[in-house]
């Protein structure tokens, strides 16, 4: 995970998330819409959780995880689109915590699809098998 290692990443996501609130907020406002599509921070962030909750994982795990966490950001299934509806008309800060949240579920929701794949397959970590 290189300099820092898991609790520098750990720092640079969660100070990532409180900046992402701030400037997710302030760009929706000064565009006039809810969750504006210019708006890539959320992706960004939330696929930073993955990858570093994903390694030490080669490319083609890294590859599936980025389809899978694009299916359930675009798609929407499920928690994704309840969360991205229970937010779409939130005023004030709770606009960014909006537009960061149905990202950060995507990423729970491909974290999740990928333990079960591994569990399927027998190729959980061993460091997890102990949950």
């Amino acid at each position: 995970l290189g300099a820092g290692g898991p609790a520098g990443w750990a720092a640079v996501i969660g100070a990532s998330l409180v900046i992402g609130v701030w400037a997710c907020t302030r760009t929706a406002q000064d565009l006039a819409t809810a969750d504006p599509g210019a708006i890539v921070w959320d992706e960004i962030v939330a696929f930073w959780i993955v990858l570093w909750l994903l390694m030490p994982a080669g490319f083609v795990a890294q590859a599936i995880a980025f389809a899978l966490f694009r299916f359930f950001d675009a798609v929407k299934p499920g928690p994704v689109g309840y969360v991205d509806q229970r937010f779409k008309s939130a005023r004030g800060w709770m606009q960014g915590v909006g537009i960061l949240a149905d990202d950060l579920v995507a990423a729970l929701c491909t974290l999740l699809a990928q333990v079960a794949a591994d569990v399927l397959a027998g190729t959980l970590d061993p460091r997890l098998r102990r949950w």
